[in-house]
């Protein structure tokens, strides 16, 4: 495997794991920020308010777009076993 070959399948990997990393980071920030304006708003200090909707909204994001989760993956693996093959 040549160091131009490496750094592709590290780039991929990196590019792969944003795609499925992304979308649930993405709705925990929302999630996130609707609640920490929501306690600045009404001064409740409660530091598990800020969890339980986090983790739902997380769970629910990842039923949505699991289907696409696992075509993304199933993606990168299939080429990384066709670029295994071709060595």
């Amino acid at each position: 495997m040549t160091p131009d070959m490496a750094i592709n399948v590290c780039r991929k990997a990196i590019q792969t794991l944003l795609m499925i990393a992304g979308p649930m980071l993405l709705v925990g920030m929302a999630i996130g920020l609707i609640v920490s304006t929501f306690q600045a708003a009404t001064q409740i200090n409660e530091q598990t308010l800020t969890f339980i909707p986090k983790i739902v909204a997380v769970f629910l994001t990842l039923l949505f777009f699991g289907p696409w989760f696992i075509r993304i993956i199933s993606a990168f693996t299939i080429g990384i076993f066709e670029t295994l093959a071709t060595l």
